[in-house]
């Protein structure tokens, strides 16, 4: 069961959900969260992944806008107003993480990765909806990051000057991205966009669509949530993992 811990920043302390396998060594993993914040559900994902030998960190990286309760409330997200109201609520906080503020904070997860148990040696980033943008720039930040995934994430691959994409250059992972099939925050266009900036940049990439999901498939609080698609990302990441970080 995945612990919860605060980890000190000169911006303040960031509440974190850290699980891992037992008390040994273990290489460690960033998991960076979807709009809904810290919850139960990212505990079950979180020690699904450390169970297969990995110390897995995941930071209310929302936390200059309040604590994981106050930026992302408890709603019924099977209604649209419970969506309308997170949305409402976290939309804001989402939008203020500006690239330059991820980079302050990424050395503080590291490091706080490291003082829980995290092995030297290769990290591994994971990150969810906008986490899947922040899984981008944490590898393209620093290059300990050997292996980098995201899963129905938004906005990935934008004709805007700061787009996540246009930093792969600086990678050194291999990535592995899984997108929903109809989600308007990662259209086609920007689906091909990441696949050709991922190449160019001589990236081993897996760069897939998977036919029939919707924006948030691996969550399984939400009424969105595709068991076989969840299980596809989960079997990729654990093979992803095995590659690169042992």
């Amino acid at each position: 069961m995945a612990d919860v811990i605060e980890i000190p920043t000169t911006n303040g302390p960031v509440e974190a959900l850290l699980a891992r396998p037992d008390d040994d060594p273990h290489p460690g993993v960033l998991f960076f969260m979807n709009a809904a914040g810290l919850r139960p559900a990212l505990q079950q994902m979180a020690d699904r992944i450390a169970s297969s030998g990995y110390v897995v960190l995941v930071p209310n990286v929302l936390y200059r806008h309040g604590r994981a309760a106050e930026v992302t409330p408890r709603v019924d997200m099977s209604t649209e107003d419970g969506r309308k109201a997170l949305f409402d609520k976290a939309g804001p906080a989402m939008r203020a993480l500006t690239p330059g503020l991820f980079a302050d904070d990424l050395p503080a997860y590291l490091d706080a990765l490291r003082d829980n148990g995290a092995a030297p040696g290769p990290v591994g980033v994971t990150g969810y909806c906008f986490g899947a943008q922040l899984a981008i720039r944490a590898a393209c930040l620093d290059q300990n990051v050997k292996a980098a995934a995201g899963f129905h994430g938004g906005n990935l691959a934008t004709e805007e000057p700061d787009s996540p994409h246009l930093g792969l250059p600086n990678a050194r992972a291999e990535f592995v991205f899984g997108h929903a099939d109809d989600d308007p925050s990662m259209p086609p266009e920007q689906v091909t966009r990441l696949g050709e900036a991922l190449t160019a940049a001589g990236l081993r990439h897996t760069n897939e669509v998977y036919d029939g999901t919707r924006h948030g498939y691996t969550m399984p609080d939400s009424p969105i949530y595709d068991e076989n698609a969840s299980e596809r990302h989960f079997k990729l990441l654990q093979d992803l993992f095995a590659r690169t970080l042992h």
